[in-house]
This record gives C-alpha cells, structure tokens and sequence, in this order.
C-alpha cells in the first residue's frame, strides 16, 4: 500500500472508530436509561384525575406527605380529565414496573379498561375517592358520596324550611361521584316539600358552572337555593348569583379552603368536607399494607363534616 494510501485509509478509519466508541457509549447511556426508567421496591405511583382542581391538589398533597413519612418514592400523574390520557399513564407505569398504583379515575366506567390494563401488568391498584366500574381493584378509599349528598340535602331543607325551589350542578357524567351525591341529594329532597326544578352538569368546574347557572337562573327567576356537587362549581355558581343580584342559598361539596373561606365570608352557607388530604394519606397507609402483604377491607371510608357559617 502506499503512503498516501495508507494515510487515505487512516483519516476513514479514525472517523469510523470514533462513531462506533460513541455508539457503544450511546448504547450504555440508553441502557442505564431503561434501567433508571424501571421502579425501586419502593415506588409507588399516583394517577390524579387532574391538578387544575385544588381538591385532587389536596388529595396529592396528602398522598405525597404520607408516602415520605413512610420512606416511599411517590410519582405523580396528570390525566388532565381524559380517559385515554389516564390509560397512557397506567400503560407507562406497568413499563416502569412500579410496585403499586394509585387511581383517582376520570370517569368510573372508563377506568375499568386502566384497572385492567395493572391487573394484567400484575401491579394492585387502589382507586381513591371515585371508584372503577371494572377490573380487580385491591381496595377503595373514599367518603361516602351518597351520605354526603344525603347530607347536603337535608342542610338545605332545614334552611328552606316547609317549601322551597332547588337548582343543582351535577360533576362530570360517568364520575361515580357525581352520581352518588346526585343520589344521595335527591333522596332527601325526595321526601320534602322542596323541589328540585333544574339539574344540569357542569363538570365539576368552576368558569362552567357560572355559565350553567347563569343560564338556569335566567330560566328560573325565583329559585331558593343552589346545590353544587363541589366546591368548584359552587364558587362558580356564587359569582352568578351576584351577578344576578340575587338572595340564594347555595351548597357545596368538597370542603377546600376556597370553599370553606366562601362559609366563612358568608358567600357560600355551606358546604360538605370530604377531606382530600385525608383521603391522599390513607390510599398510601392502604398500599403500604398491600405491599406488606397484610390484608386490607375492599372499602376504606373517609368521614364527612357539614361546615356551616360562623
């Protein structure tokens, strides 16, 4: 070979050596990549509905102090109130192999296919305040929406008195929360003389709820009272009805500190407390117990409080 062959050959060669040195480099980096994507013995993972309402804000909140307390790694995350986003999201835990799932479902006939999805992953999951209409679920930690609903009702009846007319902001449909309170109103109102005359969704949000009440209350001029089956759509409602310059009673249902500020300022007369943080730390108490492989109820009840104004 010649000299200026040889050197021809050379200035390939180092290029060449150099892509490959770097592709094994790459490889090991991806390697430890995966290997870092895949959970520790103590990671547990929680999927939240979404973080735009302070409730399931809370909720987490909880879950996270809870979780650091008793020595565990805590990943959070967001379906930002889509089921298929909550799919994705228990899809990329069982890859990360995490050791257990906490589910705050977006909707309970939808999150039957995310259950299933850990059941076959082989990972327990608890759902936590709305529950799952299919799939195996380990436990579920939650208040009891219908007595709370129940409660709401019968607040209201006691402020109204003999007779009355009632307007009601329903949460998101499919949400087994949304039905129960639902339920559990209606089955007070039910045996009263006050009248439910409109009950229309709003997605457990607030702008929608302003909207949906304003709406309502153009519908209905002389309504009393105003059930909300949250906070978020109370607060919502509350900005309509002073908008309306309007003396009307309204409820909600959550306890946030939004929510009980507004019973306190005498904006909202009440509302139902479910204690989110609560609820956050007992699901991680529940999934600790799971992972020790100690026996836990399938229902995990959280206490309700009326919170009226001072």
């Amino acid at each position: 070979m010649s000299f200026h062959l040889k050197k021809s050959f050379s200035r390939f060669i180092a290029p060449l050596a150099f892509i490959m040195a770097a592709g094994l480099v790459l490889t090991g980096c991806n390697e430890g990549s995966n290997q870092a994507a895949q959970s520790s013995d103590n990671t547990m993972a929680l999927v939240v509905s979404t973080l735009n309402n302070p409730f399931f804000v809370t909720l987490k909140e909880g879950a996270e102090a809870k979780a650091k307390e008793l020595g565990y790694t805590l990943m959070v995350l967001d379906s930002q109130n889509d089921s298929a986003r909550e799919m994705t999201n228990i899809e990329d835990l069982t890859v990360k192999k995490v050791k257990i799932i906490l589910l705050n479902p977006t909707d309970s006939d939808a999150a039957g296919n995310a259950v299933r999805i850990a059941n076959r992953a082989n990972i327990p999951l608890i759902t936590l305040d709305r529950g799952a209409n299919g799939g195996q679920v380990a436990s579920h930690v939650a208040s009891d929406n219908e007595a709370g609903g129940k409660m709401a009702g019968e607040f209201i009846i006691s402020k109204l008195g003999d007779a009355g007319t009632v307007l009601q902001l329903e949460g998101v449909p499919g949400a087994s929360a949304a039905r129960e309170r639902g339920a559990g109103f209606n089955q007070a109102i039910e045996g009263s003389h006050v009248k439910v005359i409109a009950s229309q969704p709003a997605d457990f949000d607030r702008t929608k709820a302003l909207n949906v009440t304003e709406n309502m209350l153009q519908a209905n001029p002389d309504v009393k009272a105003i059930f909300a089956q949250n906070d978020e759509m109370a607060l919502g409602a509350m900005t309509a009805v002073k908008a309306a310059k309007k003396d009307i009673l309204v409820v909600g249902f959550d306890g946030t500190d939004e929510g009980i500020a507004a019973v306190n300022q005498g904006d909202l007369v009440g509302t139902i407390a479910q204690q989110a943080f609560v609820i956050g730390t007992t699901g991680v108490e529940v999934a600790d117990k799971i992972l020790k492989g100690e026996t836990v109820a399938p229902y995990t009840p959280v206490e309700l409080k009326l919170i009226t104004g001072k």
